[in-house]
């Protein structure tokens, strides 16, 4: 690690929220393609990248980095992929009626039904307030479980239009849905079928 990285990691310790920012504007774009690539899954990969930067910042007065900060951070999002992709209710074949997440919609249990409507309503909310053609795009996508070259040459237009609009929803829905990020991330696919 050069001498600049050594200097960044030290502001990281004592809490300089530039340097946090300097790390994320720097590193978050590769990450997510990493993430991207072994999740298959946008969204999801944005979201365990902004999980490793919340984690750092949380661990951010005993972070000890041996290696540069984009390895460290690589292997740190790798990890978490693995995490989730190893994980029982991944690994699982069950459906979501069967998944304990689907506890939060029991009639035995008021305030998980309350905040399952909350979610709902939110996302359904913040997908709506998307510009007609990125909503979408952005149903075709997530929901319908389209390609992106299929999405191109179901509405005419190029690949790069439609990563246009998938990026510029996934913001969107990231600044609209951050608190709910992620109790979504478990039941968006079921909210609106």
């Amino acid at each position: 690690m050069d001498k600049e990285e050594l200097r960044i990691v030290e502001l990281l310790r004592e809490g300089d929220e530039r340097a946090y920012r300097y790390l994320y504007e720097e590193h978050y774009a590769i990450l997510c393609e990493i993430a991207s690539r072994l999740l298959h899954d946008d969204f999801l990969a944005e979201t365990v990248v902004g999980d490793v930067f919340f984690h750092i910042w949380e661990i951010r007065q005993d972070l000890e980095i041996r290696t540069s900060i984009r390895s460290y951070l690589a292997r740190s999002v790798r990890n978490r992929c693995l995490n989730y992709l190893t994980s029982p209710s991944v690994r699982s074949t069950t459906t979501l009626e069967e998944d304990p997440v689907d506890g939060l919609r029991d009639p035995g249990f008021p305030l998980g039904r309350l905040l399952y409507s909350e979610l709902e309503g939110e996302i359904g909310k913040a997908v709506g307030r998307l510009p007609e053609e990125t909503r979408r795009v952005f149903r075709m996508h997530r929901f319908e479980g389209k390609k992106y070259q299929e999405i191109a040459t179901e509405l005419g237009i190029s690949v790069n239009t439609v990563k246009y609009h998938i990026k510029r929803a996934l913001s969107s829905l990231r600044t609209d849905l951050g608190r709910y990020l992620l109790l979504s991330l478990l039941v968006l696919p079921s909210a609106f079928l």
